[in-house]
């Protein structure tokens, strides 16, 4: 795996890693977003760069490995990730729908859900917002309240419209939302509860602005999984 200087808890991994895709990712795409649009650049060895470091590699381990043993970044066994104060899903629970969907759960009516994540599958959520967003959905840590054992901090996500979301035209404009987040970790540093507060209209507000065409989007226009590029992580 390449040196990856927002990610370096993955450096060096065995050779006995089942990767979702064939074989570990890279970010170029994403960093370069990252780089030209944050908002903070931490001194290195800082706590708000390693905060931002964990949790960039926790998410790249979230979207890209198959198995919860080959996480470095938790702690499988006491893993919970509470969204909005929704009831907290476990580590394989996370793993088996993925980040999007585990994010965007809700519990309006069905018929007022702009994006029904109990309908889609893994697959099917990345493919929509890796479709969105070609260029990335970037991450960082705006600011961190507390250390460990229990970090809290804020986020700043964003990204470009450019590609079809479930029907609607790009509108090229950034996406964007803020977010507050607290972590727990353990005695060597792996997260057992995870918790994370933000507005998702924020997000999906600027997703379905652009025109709905009601024509269901052509194979070639969507992007297939990955070989070892994952434009869409943070």
């Amino acid at each position: 795996m390449a040196k990856d200087k927002y990610r370096s808890l993955l450096h060096d991994e065995p050779d006995n890693i089942q990767w979702r895709h064939g074989g570990p990712p890279t970010f170029d795409a994403v960093n370069k977003l990252f780089e030209e649009g944050r908002t903070k650049e931490w001194p290195e060895g800082s706590l708000e760069e390693t905060v931002q470091n964990a949790i960039k590699s926790w998410e790249m381990e979230l979207s890209h490995k198959i198995r919860l043993q080959d996480f470095k970044t938790i702690n499988p066994e006491k893993f919970k990730l509470f969204v909005n104060g929704r009831q907290g899903l476990s580590g394989e629970e996370t793993l088996s729908v993925g980040s999007y969907n585990a994010f965007l759960q809700s519990s309006l009516p069905e018929d007022l859900k702009p994006y029904k994540a109990d309908e889609e599958t893994f697959e099917s959520s990345h493919n929509e917002f890796r479709s969105a967003f070609p260029r990335g959905f970037a991450w960082e840590v705006i600011k961190v309240f507390s250390g460990p054992p229990e970090i809290a901090y804020k986020f700043r996500h964003w990204g470009f419209f450019e590609g079809p979301f479930k029907g609607h035209s790009p509108t090229g404009k950034m996406v964007e939302f803020y977010g507050f987040g607290t972590i727990k970790v353990d005695d060597s540093l792996k997260v057992e509860e995870a918790e994370i507060y933000y507005d998702p209209a924020e997000m999906l507000g600027g997703l379905l602005v652009g025109k709905h065409t009601n024509h269901p989007i052509e194979d070639g226009t969507k992007i297939s999984a990955p070989s070892h590029e994952c434009p869409f992580s943070i």
